[in-house]
């Protein structure tokens, strides 16, 4: 289980991300609203935890423009505004849960576990790019009827790609999304596992459009 933590304290941020860990959570943080914002779009994260009050915009605002962009991943709002109003906002901004501070961990554990719960039944199973699909139950991409087989590591860098078509992805981004906890990765390792899905996914498909782009500069993208 992915987490993405938007919060400007940065104690509390600090905190929340050595619990979470300890009981098994991955954890991505953000201590800006900007960062944030950017780091959710990726689509990578199960649920995302939303602080209201940021310094450079709100997390109201950050809700709404995932929402608004389809991204349908889960956020709990968790903040020190308690009023009913600012409830009743965050909800309607399309938050799926709200958690006023101070909390107890073990509520905010709970809470989690009810939004994990509640996203097994609804989560694709597969993701589709035109005509390339990944099989996430099986583990492999299909396109033009032929089944591809994929390595772990070309698996997570694929299904990272397909959660956001058209999203340009940069190689420090590529590299803390699906290599986060290897410390002794190459820089040079994000262009050898493009071309790994480039052989598999354009190459033996000349007749067909190519699906996965460099954006010289700024990185890498399916479209």
């Amino acid at each position: 289980m992915k987490v993405l933590l938007i919060e400007d304290d940065e104690e509390l941020l600090a905190s929340i991300k050595k619990g979470l860990e300890r009981v098994g959570y991955a954890v991505d943080i953000a201590n800006g609203g900007e960062t944030g914002l950017a780091s959710a779009q990726s689509g990578t994260h199960d649920i995302i935890v939303l602080d209201w009050m940021l310094p450079d915009t709100s997390g109201e605002t950050i809700c709404k423009d995932l929402r608004m962009q389809h991204i349908a991943t889960p956020i709990l709002f968790l903040t020190a505004l308690a009023s009913t109003t600012y409830r009743v906002a965050g909800l309607d901004a399309g938050a799926d849960d709200y958690l006023t501070k101070p909390f107890a961990f073990d509520e905010l554990l709970a809470r989690l576990r009810a939004l994990s719960r509640r996203m097994t039944h609804i989560a694709p199973t597969t993701l589709t790019v035109r005509d390339l699909l990944l099989d996430r139950n099986r583990r492999l991409a299909i396109r033009g009827g032929i089944e591809i087989g994929l390595s772990s590591k070309e698996f997570a860098l694929l299904e990272l790609f397909m959660h956001h078509p058209g999203f340009v992805y940069s190689r420090e981004a590529l590299l803390q999304r699906v290599w986060s906890e290897e410390a002794d990765v190459l820089p040079s390792t994000v262009e050898t596992y493009i071309s790994y899905l480039r052989a598999k996914i354009d190459k033996p498909f000349t007749h067909k459009p190519k699906l996965i782009y460099t954006v010289w500069g700024q990185g890498y993208t399916i479209k």
